[in-house]
């Protein structure tokens, strides 16, 4: 029989970066999965990161800091993925499409935020908004085939808007007067033939010199320069396989170079954590004589620790409780592709979610909520009441990814039971399509009469 499934997902736990007595922090900055970073300074100061967010919706997420070690999670760069129907989940899902690498900057001279990114390899879109938190808005769309693939924003002196972009050949877009459009594209460089590759491409202009961070896939950082946008171009390797300080951590990946508050330089990039993804974590950097960068190694590794790049400033903790007390969700939730926003409302402090879906497949079911997990031991509590649950409804609170486990409440009938199911697994070769809806491992009914229940996950994420 097809059940009807409504799933909140979440796993968080409040868990901050250590201050050893305010002078040092410890890496990882953020023990979250935050992928493809762009770090930059905004316009009062503060620092902005942007990253990944594949299909989960709203997209684009944007953490704030003032010490680049302390981040709150403020809003979202793409309110909904209007980039087809297989974001509404109709038809073939788009699995782990959507947002990849992509860029955002405030432009002084309009007072105008930018978000810049490829959406499957095609069609390049370009947000804006008066404010980094919104309203933001699709402001174009660059035509079919344009696609700013892992892009850098750079706003250059005189006003000017370039965009670095590309995967082993590297090119710089020109954009139009209002960074809505292009006016000519050029290939400047071709990645190391040495290299699988470059990409995560992010362009910056330091004391006159124009410079391109990108990264190769077997853990290679590189650093471009030139006097004139256009070239020539030369390179030094900022970075080679050096040694995560995560336990178990995998390759640096790509990453931002942003100037702390006293001048000192930093690379914020990212390790390969499975499963809990990729890492954000912060080094500071040196600059050589003849001005070019490299990062600051301990012991020929990535430091667990290093000194504070400003006056530790911690913000509000997105991993705490959620009453749900207001009118829309907070900003660290974000729903698998675009909801049914028909199927959930907001009221006295609850979220509640309706029958979006009639399927006994995780992976096919409509407005399941989402929220990152964080830390090694993660851990999620939710309080759920099913009274007025329909006969076959399922909602449980889920460990989610590409194999997931589960506690559901489900009803037969007039009962109700609680079980936990384990192993429902995607794959393999990134197919996302369902090769297994899951095992029951235990199985209980509920006492007569009952209509709330706790629910938790507890993860090890380092086993």
């Amino acid at each position: 029989m097809l059940l009807a499934f409504v799933a909140l997902i979440a796993s968080f736990v409040v868990l901050l970066p250590n201050c050893n007595a305010q002078t040092n922090f410890t890496n990882p900055v953020v023990y979250s999965d935050f992928a493809d970073n762009d770090v930059f300074k905004g316009p009062d100061g503060a620092y902005y990161f942007s990253a990944s967010s594949f299909q989960f919706s709203p997209g684009g997420p944007i953490l704030k800091s003032f010490d680049l070690v302390n981040w709150e999670f403020i809003g979202h760069s793409v309110p909904v993925l209007d980039f087809g129907a297989s974001y509404d989940m109709s038809g073939t899902p788009a699995w782990v499409q959507g947002i990849w690498a992509s860029t955002m900057r405030y432009r002084a001279s309009n007072k105008t935020w930018y978000w810049i990114g490829c959406i499957g390899f095609w069609n390049t879109y370009i947000y804006t908004a008066p404010d980094v938190t919104g309203p933001w808005k699709q402001a174009a769309v660059l035509p079919g085939g344009t696609c700013y693939y892992d892009c850098g924003l750079l706003i250059d002196d005189d006003d000017t808007m370039y965009v670095a972009y590309g995967n082993t050949n590297v090119n710089i877009a020109q954009l139009a007067s209002d960074g809505l459009g292009q006016v000519k594209t050029q290939q400047i460089f071709s990645g190391p033939t040495n290299l699988q590759g470059v990409e995560g491409n992010r362009l910056y202009k330091i004391n006159g010199t124009y410079y391109i961070l990108d990264d190769s896939p077997q853990g290679v950082t590189l650093i471009w320069r030139a006097t004139n946008i256009w070239g020539p171009w030369e390179n030094q390797t900022l970075q080679t396989n050096v040694g995560s300080p995560l336990p178990g951590g995998g390759l640096i990946d790509q990453g931002s170079l942003v100037e702390g508050p006293s001048g000192q330089w930093y690379f914020m990039s990212c390790s390969w954590d499975y499963p809990s993804g990729r890492i954000p974590l912060i080094a500071p950097i040196e600059w050589s004589d003849e001005g070019w960068p490299s990062l600051v190694e301990i012991n020929g590794a990535w430091g667990s620790s290093y000194q504070y790049p400003a006056t530790p400033q911690v913000l509000t903790n997105w991993t705490g409780t959620d009453e749900f007390s207001g009118t829309a969700l907070s900003p660290q939730w974000e729903w698998n592709f675009n909801p049914d926003t028909t199927k959930y409302t907001f009221s006295s402090g609850n979220v509640t979610l309706y029958t979006a879906t009639v399927t006994n497949d995780l992976y096919s079911a409509r407005n399941v909520l989402t929220h990152r997990t964080y830390g090694p031991n993660p851990v999620g509590t939710a309080e759920l009441d099913f009274s007025n649950m329909a006969d076959g409804d399922r909602a449980g609170l889920a460990a989610f990814r590409d194999q997931s486990a589960w506690i559901e409440v489900i009803r037969s009938g007039t009962n109700f039971a609680v079980r936990m199911i384990y192993n429902a697994t995607q794959g393999p070769n990134n197919s996302w399509t369902t090769v297994s809806n899951g095992t029951v491992a235990a199985n209980t009914d509920l006492p007569s009469g009952t209509s709330k229940i706790w629910l938790r996950t507890q993860m090890n994420v380092m086993l």
